[in-house]
C-alpha cells in the first residue's frame, strides 16, 4: 500500500483512541506492528499526530478554556482550576523524565506487554464501572486540589504501554469519588499539558526524521486524527453518560486477547 494509506489508517487510529480509556499508544503500537511498518519515521508520525488530538480538546472546549484564561486574574476559582490541573500534571513530568528511556527502549518493544495490560485494564474498567465508590464531585472544573494530584499518580500507569493514560485517570477520579462524566472531562483537560508535554519532548528527540518529504504524510495524518478525535470526543461523553465505561473494558479484552492470539501464531 501507499504510504498515504497508512498515514490515514494511524490517523483514524489515533483520533479514535487517544481519548477513550483503550489505549492509543497501545492500538498503534500493534497497529504498525501488524502492517509491518519499519521503526524511525512511523515512530515519529505517531507522536506528531497526537498535537491534532490535543487540538480537539481545545476547540470542543475553546469557551470554557477561554473563560477561565480571562478570569485568571480576578476569579480565584479560574485560578483553582488552573492549579488543579498543573497538580496533575507534576507526577508525570517527574517519573516521565526519570524514565523515559526505559519506557521508550524496553516497554514498548513487548507486544505482548501491550496485549496483557489491555486485557488487565479492560477489567479493571469492568470493575470500576460496577463498583465505584458513590460519586461526591460532578463539577471536573472544581476539583479538590488533593484529589488532582492524586489523580496525577494514576496517569503515571499510562507509562506503560497498553495502560491508557485516559483509563488511568478516569479510573483514579472515579475511585476517588468524581462522577464519570466529569472524569472523563478532567481526564480532557489534563490530556492538554500532559500530550503537549510529551509531544514537545518526543518531537525535539526524533527531529532528524521530520524532512521534507515526510511532512505531507504527517499533515495526512493530523487531519485525520483532528476530524476524528472531534467525533469520538463527543460519542464518548454520550456513551459514558448512558452506559458507563463497561464498553470501553470489552473493547480491551477483545483486543488484547486477539493481539495475544495473533503473536502465539507469528
Amino acid at each position: 500500500m501507499p504510504d498515504w494509506v497508512y498515514a490515514v489508517i494511524l490517523g483514524i487510529i489515533e483520533g479514535l483512541t487517544e481519548f477513550i480509556p483503550v489505549s492509543s499508544t497501545g492500538h498503534l503500537l500493534l497497529a504498525k506492528s501488524a502492517m509491518g511498518l519499519p521503526p524511525g519515521f512511523w515512530d515519529t508520525f505517531s507522536v506528531m499526530i497526537q498535537l491534532s488530538a490535543i487540538l480537539a480538546v481545545v476547540v470542543l472546549y475553546f469557551s470554557r478554556l477561554w473563560n477561565v484564561l480571562l478570569r485568571l486574574p480576578s476569579d480565584p476559582r479560574a485560578r483553582r482550576f488552573a492549579l488543579s490541573v498543573l497538580l496533575a500534571f507534576i507526577p508525570a513530568v517527574v517519573l516521565g523524565l526519570v524514565f523515559h528511556d526505559f519506557i521508550k527502549q524496553v516497554l514498548f518493544e513487548s507486544p505482548r506487554v501491550i496485549c496483557i495490560s489491555l486485557i488487565i485494564g479492560g477489567v479493571v474498567l469492568l470493575l470500576i464501572d460496577r463498583f465505584a465508590p458513590h460519586p461526591r464531585r460532578t463539577d471536573a472544573m472544581n476539583l479538590p486540589l488533593a484529589t488532582s494530584f492524586a489523580v496525577g499518580f494514576f496517569q503515571c500507569l499510562a507509562m506503560i504501554p497498553g495502560v491508557s493514560r485516559s483509563g488511568a485517570t478516569i479510573v483514579g477520579s472515579m475511585l476517588l469519588g468524581v462522577e464519570k462524566r466529569a472524569a472523563a472531562e478532567f481526564s480532557f483537560f489534563l490530556a492538554i499539558p500532559t500530550m503537549a508535554g510529551a509531544f514537545a519532548v518526543d518531537a525535539w528527540q526524533s527531529r532528524d526524521q521530520l524532512t521534507s518529504d515526510n511532512l505531507g504524510l504527517i499533515a495526512v495524518g493530523s487531519a485525520v486524527s483532528f476530524v476524528v478525535a472531534i467525533v469520538v470526543i463527543k460519542a464518548m461523553l454520550a456513551i459514558v453518560t448512558k452506559r458507563g465505561y463497561a464498553p470501553f473494558g470489552w473493547w480491551r479484552i477483545v483486543v488484547g486477547v486477539i493481539g495475544l492470539g495473533l503473536l502465539q501464531f507469528a
